[in-house]
């Protein structure tokens, strides 16, 4: 698939005060669903102050996640604060199959929810569904991938990180570490975000060359990078894209007794943990406890207010660097699976 640039000036975007914040991937696997009930009255929520005193509404999250990647906690655990806080009932529903995403787009759609967060992973299988929910004067909006993408399909805002942008601070960076020939690891065949994160670390990192693997079994997605490193061992960097990759490719670093470095985008406790050690290098966090918080929260703005966040831009959730250097201060958020 064609990864179409955006333009390096896309800037994050101030959040509103009223906010009040308390703070890619895989194939396979089964859908799962989830309905959390917002609180009611002036009680304390999980985001954080009273709840909101405006009208109950309903929203769908529906993401590619894989059942068992622990990234898409985060994702969960923001948006539910901000349902919480927001007096939203949230409907979360996942498949990482792009033809079931789309269904449950529909079923969303069909069941008449007020509003609908959505990941754009695959922008031309989504597409039909994402219309259909437009047409019907569905609010929607965007969040962690098909940042190049969400304005064409007719999405009011999108929260996430620019991976073209963020592979390209990699690239620049392990490149300024002495890297030669990393390897990028894609666990998702067909994911926009990430092709994107590996093209933007080959333009800073012209020795860079990708390997796919399948993320949905951690097993052979360790095997089949042992393999590699122990057949070309001129590879001095290995660049994953997901946490549960990360530890894998560390343990296939050891297994092939190589000397490559790991590096990763996003974080959870067990990287964080090996940042800590030393095994892994360092991590662009894009945030996406802010992502679901955000994906949900200016949902509810813009259905009580018609706020519309951005400017007509993304909002930036990253990319955020995590490593020896501030990884003491972070250790605590990402235990907190907040991070």
């Amino acid at each position: 698939m064609t990864i179409r640039k955006r333009a390096l000036g896309l800037t994050a975007v101030a959040v509103a005060a009223a906010l009040a914040l308390t703070a890619c991937s895989s194939q396979g696997g089964a859908q799962k669903e989830s309905s959390t009930a917002a609180a009611t009255g002036s009680g304390a929520a999980s985001g954080g102050g009273a709840v909101a005193d405006t009208p109950n509404f309903t929203i769908a999250m529906i993401t590619h996640e894989t059942p068992g990647d622990t990234f898409w906690d985060k994702i969960k655990k923001g948006a539910e604060a901000a349902a919480a806080k927001d007096n939203i009932t949230l409907k979360y529903s996942n498949d990482p199959v792009a033809a079931n995403q789309a269904t449950l787009i529909q079923n969303a759609v069909d069941s008449k929810v007020d509003a609908i967060a959505t990941t754009l992973v695959t922008p031309d299988a989504l597409a039909p569904a994402v219309k259909t929910a437009v047409d019907a004067g569905i609010p929607v909006v965007g969040f962690n991938s098909g940042i190049d993408a969400y304005k064409d399909m007719g999405v009011l805002m999108y929260f996430g990180s620019d991976e073209n942008v963020a592979g390209n601070a990699v690239g620049k960076r392990i490149t300024a570490a002495g890297a030669k020939h990393p390897l990028c690891v894609i666990q998702a065949e067909g994911s926009v975000a990430l092709e994107a994160r590996c093209a933007g670390v080959l333009a800073q990192a012209p020795g860079t060359e990708n390997l796919q693997v399948n993320g949905a079994d951690i097993a052979s997605v360790t095997s089949t990078i042992t393999a590699k490193l122990q057949q070309d061992p001129t590879i001095d960097y290995v660049v994953t894209l997901g946490a549960p990759i990360a530890l894998a490719a560390v343990d296939a670093a050891g297994q092939a007794n190589s000397k490559a470095k790991v590096v990763t985008f996003d974080l959870n406790a067990d990287v964080a943990a090996a940042i800590k050690a030393g095994t892994i290098g360092f991590s662009v966090d894009q945030q996406p406890y802010l992502q679901g918080y955000e994906a949900i929260d200016s949902l509810w703005l813009y259905l009580t207010n018609k706020n519309d966040l951005g400017g007509g831009l993304p909002v930036l959730t990253g990319p955020s660097f995590v490593d020896e250097k501030n990884i003491d201060a972070i250790l605590e958020y990402a235990k907190n699976n907040t991070r």
